[in-house]
């Protein structure tokens, strides 16, 4: 009876363990599927601004609106998307922010239909639509760190965190590549809302079937196991006297919100020394794809090794170096290879250190809650990349008129970027030293976990050496 009851337990429990990896995996891929889509969805007008302006009847600037807006909606709201996550729970960030992915993709295509028709003022269809979508990508973006946590073991954390962090620069590209194939005149506007919508709709409908549990049945960890997140705002006062975190927090938010900059101008910075948009497009895709590729073996080496800070430490030294090859060699015409070569190791070492540094986050911070710490993060990079927009775009110098430039040029020239290009390297250079300088921290979820671990292992042998009465 005793042996009958014994396998009966390790069936019970081997069935637990199997379900708890078949929802892990669902729940991965259903948000690599949202923030996949959800990144499309940001960019979707950027590649083809000048149809969509000539369509909607709207300037150049307006068109702009709809990709700049996420980056203001995002920073009140990136608070309140720590707090559902922490609070509330990952099941119901991960339906809210999919539901409000989907209506925004639905809204905008209202502004193609004619019996939905305002006339001259359909592109408020595209404002409403993207602002929708705007308050997703929260949520969206700080859903891996919290999913990693809660689901996967602790040598598949990272792996996990990439695997779902890297889908946002895979939907950028997509809609790079995508947007421009699909509407090669302005009438085709209404097909690409349409395609865009599907991804949208569909994580929708996984999201709200299929996920159904806010904790998975068979914690994976220790620290799942025994979670002890602090209070949101608990937390919050906890991060902002933790020095390791704020210098983490400065340096690689400046770091995402100059990646920002150099995906946004990258065109513009190019155009003015003669490079074409198609090459100017291809070293875009080279930048995006060498950072997946970076990415995802960075993530697989710490995995392994648990070395969080050497990684990310080297990863932005390169990076900065690679910042200045390319600021030197935008600056002259006719370096066409020089460039794709200095784009792929910004990308590949830049793009890799995003999972990792908000894994580094996290150990910095426990046991502050996992949305809370790695959202105060993507807020600051937000904040910073305005600013560094902003900053970047001033320092720019008209020029006249050049037979070389494949800039659109207006009636006032186009515009020189090498002071800002210069800057753009000297804040990176400066950001990687101050980092690398200055940041040291303990793991200190790692550490919880050991000792748990080992608390257990000592719980299990003394209850081993008590005699049978």
């Amino acid at each position: 009876m005793e042996g009958d009851e014994a396998a009966g337990l390790l069936a019970e429990h081997g069935q637990c363990r199997l379900k708890t990896y078949r929802r892990r995996w669902f729940l991965l891929a259903v948000v690599c599927l949202l923030n996949c889509s959800n990144a499309m969805l940001w960019l979707t007008f950027a590649p083809v601004a000048d149809q969509t302006a000539a369509y909607f009847h709207i300037s150049l600037e307006m068109v702009n609106w709809l990709s700049i807006l996420y980056l203001l909606i995002s920073i009140p709201f990136g608070l309140v998307a720590t707090w559902v996550l922490d609070s509330v729970g990952l099941r119901c960030a991960v339906i809210l922010s999919a539901w409000l992915n989907m209506m925004g993709s639905i809204i905008r295509m209202f502004s193609v239909l004619k019996f939905m028709s305002l006339g001259s003022q359909n592109y408020w269809y595209l404002f409403v639509g993207q602002c929708l979508c705007a308050l997703a990508q929260p949520l969206v973006i700080f859903s891996p760190t919290k999913l990693a946590a809660l689901w996967f073991p602790d040598h598949q954390r990272a792996t996990a965190n990439m695997i779902s962090s890297m889908s946002n620069p895979l939907g950028i590209l997509i809609a790079n590549v995508l947007s421009p194939a699909l509407v090669p005149e302005g009438r085709h506007i209404p097909l690409m809302l349409g395609v865009y919508a599907i991804p949208a709709v569909t994580a929708c409908l996984l999201a709200t079937v299929g996920i159904r549990e806010k904790v998975p049945p068979t914690p994976p960890s220790a620290s799942a196991t025994n979670s002890t997140s602090q209070p949101f705002f608990t937390g919050l006062k906890m991060l902002l006297r933790n020095k390791p975190y704020i210098i983490l927090t400065v340096c690689f938010g400046g770091g995402i919100g100059m990646f920002t900059c150099f995906s946004a101008l990258l065109e513009q910075i190019l155009c003015e020394k003669g490079y074409s948009n198609v090459f100017a497009g291809l070293d875009g895709a080279l930048f995006t794809v060498c950072g997946l590729l970076g990415a995802f073996l960075l993530g697989l080496y710490v995995d392994r090794t648990r070395n969080f800070i050497e990684s990310t430490k080297i990863c932005f030294c390169l990076s900065a170096l690679a910042s200045i090859v390319f600021a030197v060699a935008s600056r002259f015409r006719n370096q066409a290879i020089a460039l794709a070569i200095t784009s792929s190791i910004f990308g590949f070492f830049g793009f890799a250190m995003y999972p990792i540094a908000m894994e580094l986050a996290v150990e910095c911070s426990y046991p502050v809650g996992e949305g809370t710490s790695t959202g105060l993060i993507f807020v600051a990079s937000q904040i910073e990349g305005v600013i560094f927009m902003i900053l970047l775009q001033a320092l720019t110098v008209r020029v006249s008129k050049d037979p070389s430039s494949t800039c659109a040029l207006d009636q006032d020239g186009a515009l020189d970027w090498t002071t800002s290009v210069l800057l753009m390297a000297g804040l990176c250079t400066a950001m990687a030293c101050f980092y690398v300088i200055f940041f040291h921290t303990d793991y200190k979820r790692l550490h919880a976990e050991t000792s748990s671990s080992d608390m257990v292992k000592a719980e299990d042998t003394g209850s081993d050496d008590v005699p049978e009465a």
